[in-house]
């Protein structure tokens, strides 16, 4: 799933510039003021990678620069999008769970109609590099290495969330296997993994693979999933509303798909 970066970056960002979603480098575009050419971004943990690869090559299309900060979809840290938008932070674009970002937009802080889908993404199973990998491609071998495991982690973002209080609870086992559980709440689920506090750990596909130390079982088996979309959308009280549209087109367009799914998510389709 990893890509050749090098090159692919230069045909997506070609490709971009030829469908229309950025608009070729100019002189004129590179010597504009620095307020009209600067788009704040909080993007949750899932969308990371993705973000990481688009962000300069639509900076480097358009002269536009992209700050970003990082924060969970959910949960009461006081690090995640809801709680930074509660104190009063403000950014141009927020990326984050689909059901978060509409729950901000029923509060006054999204405008409405600038919300889109980005991709949706599957919750995968990891272990330490080079630790042996449980059998997880069937319902029952998938309960039987969650029996088996002598530890746990799950986030505390919008898989933990699903596994924690519909998943594990609806397989019949959260009795039995919730005392083993660790919900990580400041750091990656791979960071713990990777350490060795907890034997096989849960996170969305796209928040494994970039994890130096763990190894990507793979996806839980479809049944299992929940639909998980990722979206993105335009604060109110956005000091750059124009460049935040163009970003979330840009990033919503079919030429950005092949990035995005190199990164473990599936792109919408356009």
């Amino acid at each position: 799933m990893k890509m050749k970066r090098v090159g692919q970056w230069a045909m997506v960002s070609a490709a971009l510039v030829v469908c229309g979603a950025v608009s070729p480098p100019t002189a004129h575009a590179q010597t504009r003021a620095p307020a009209a050419g600067q788009v704040a971004v909080i993007t949750s943990g899932t969308f990371t990678a993705a973000l990481d690869i688009l962000g300069p090559l639509f900076q480097a299309a358009t002269g536009i620069e992209v700050v970003t900060s990082y924060g969970s979809s959910t949960g009461g840290g006081p690090e995640s999008i809801p709680v930074r938008i509660e104190r009063g932070e403000t950014f141009d674009v927020l990326i984050m769970g689909r059901a978060s970002l509409d729950r901000l937009a029923e509060q006054g802080s999204i405008r409405p109609e600038s919300r889109v889908n980005l991709a949706r993404s599957d919750i995968g199973l990891m272990v330490r590099s080079g630790a042996p990998r449980p059998d997880i491609r069937t319902r029952e071998a998938f309960v039987e290495a969650l029996l088996a495991a002598e530890s746990i982690g799950y986030s505390a973002s919008v898989s933990g969330t699903y596994l924690s209080t519909v998943l594990f609870p609806q397989l019949g086992i959260w009795d039995e296997i919730e005392a083993k559980s660790l919900r990580v709440v400041t750091e990656r689920v791979g960071a713990a993994v990777a350490r060795g506090d907890v034997e096989i750990g849960f996170q969305a596909v796209s928040e494994i693979l970039p994890i130096e130390g763990v190894d990507l079982v793979g996806p839980i088996p479809a049944e299992l999933q929940q639909e998980s979309w990722f979206g993105a959308g335009v604060m109110y009280g956005a000091e750059n509303p124009e460049a935040a549209q163009r970003l979330i087109e840009f990033l919503s367009s079919g030429a950005a798909a092949p990035v995005i799914e190199s990164t473990g998510l599936y792109p919408n389709p356009r």
